[in-house]
């Protein structure tokens, strides 16, 4: 007779969940992405223009567009960015062993923001061949430029000797997104009315500029990330007993922080860079997951990619029909849904976290 521990029944248990909650996860992103495809202030359904396909109908030049070249670029962009924030939270998480870090830790957001405002304010002074090369991409060029150049810098101070402190780099994020704040400020000031109004879209975040050239640029980084991260759930579970005991289990631990924080680059560089400042996603996505179905990364990496995009996209279809025909900025949506779930999160374990 083969008797089963009650932990490693538990543990069988929470593998189910997770793997059901997957199932459930896909089921939802599928049903908000038909929701997005069918929502705008056109009247254009995808099902219609699906019939007319099938049966070999001539597609309207209006639908054709509106569809083709203004919902589905915005639908793969909604899903790459919320997918890539959320899965880069769950990373963050992992790696600091704490359940509110976030993506920013790495510098990436303070980075891309002082990069957007020097493209919008200072843009004027590039050269005429340059600025009318990067034209309509200077700013996301420069956003995910600040993102990797700030990140780059935060991981020399952290690094010493071949080692990389955590706790270093945690101080280290929060000095330089101080700093990057300041000269993000100063530029602020110096800005004119036109350029205020640019600088207010972008941090407040948005979709409405996808186009299928803009995915192109950005979605390989951020669709590599994506598939890479999963490969590191055996180290950040294993991380997770500690520095020490992850090495003495054969965890390349040096190798696995720097993989780790070069992968949140890529995908929240990226992601930012296109769609300016969206905040939660990163942080409440993951958490929540841990809550439901455990902190095994084998899953929830997975899992937090399905809901990040799924409740991106969700918050986008809100945005778009709460003022219809005007959008509100993508970032309040996430703002206020996220918010009172952070605040719920912190009340909840707030004597595990000893606040």
């Amino acid at each position: 007779m083969v008797v089963i521990s009650p932990d490693t029944a538990a543990a069988w248990d929470r593998a189910l969940l997770a793997r059901r909650t997957t199932v459930l996860l896909a089921l939802v992103l599928l049903t908000v992405a038909a929701c997005s495809l069918t929502t705008g202030a056109a009247g254009t359904s995808p099902w219609t223009v699906l019939a007319d396909l099938l049966a070999g109908r001539e597609v309207t030049v209006a639908d054709r567009v509106v569809l083709f070249e203004i919902r589905l670029p915005r639908l793969a962009m909604g899903a790459l960015v919320g997918a890539s924030l959320a899965v880069s939270g769950a990373v963050m998480q992992g790696l600091f062993r704490n359940p509110l870090a976030d993506p920013g830790l790495v510098g990436v957001s303070a980075g891309a923001g002082l990069g957007a405002i020097s493209a919008i304010v200072l843009g004027g002074f590039l050269p005429a061949g340059l600025a009318a090369a990067l034209g309509y991409y200077a700013v996301p060029v420069a956003a995910f430029l600040g993102g990797w150049a700030s990140t780059l810098v935060l991981y020399g101070i952290a690094t010493r000797r071949g080692r990389t402190s955590v706790a270093t780099m945690l101080l280290g994020g929060i000095a330089l997104g101080a700093l990057a704040g300041a000269l993000s400020g100063i530029l602020v000031y110096m800005a004119d009315d036109a350029q205020l109004r640019d600088l207010t879209f972008w941090g407040l975040g948005s979709l409405a500029g996808a186009t299928w050239t803009k995915l192109a640029a950005a979605a390989p980084l951020m669709c590599l990330a994506l598939l890479y991260a999963p490969t590191l759930a055996r180290g950040l579970n294993g991380l997770a007993l500690g520095e020490a005991a992850a090495f003495h289990i054969g965890i390349p631990v040096q190798r696995l922080k720097t993989v780790a924080i070069l992968t949140v680059a890529g995908a929240t560089g990226a992601a930012v860079a296109v769609s300016g400042g969206i905040g939660f996603i990163g942080i409440v996505v993951p958490h929540l997951l841990r809550l439901a179905t455990g902190p095994d990364h084998r899953y929830l990496l997975v899992n937090a990619a399905l809901l990040g995009a799924a409740l991106l996209i969700l918050a986008d279809v809100i945005a778009r029909i709460v003022i219809a025909p005007a959008e509100l900025p993508i970032g309040i949506v996430t703002a206020v849904l996220g918010g009172p779930v952070f605040l719920w999160i912190l009340l909840r374990q707030r004597g595990v976290l000893d606040l």
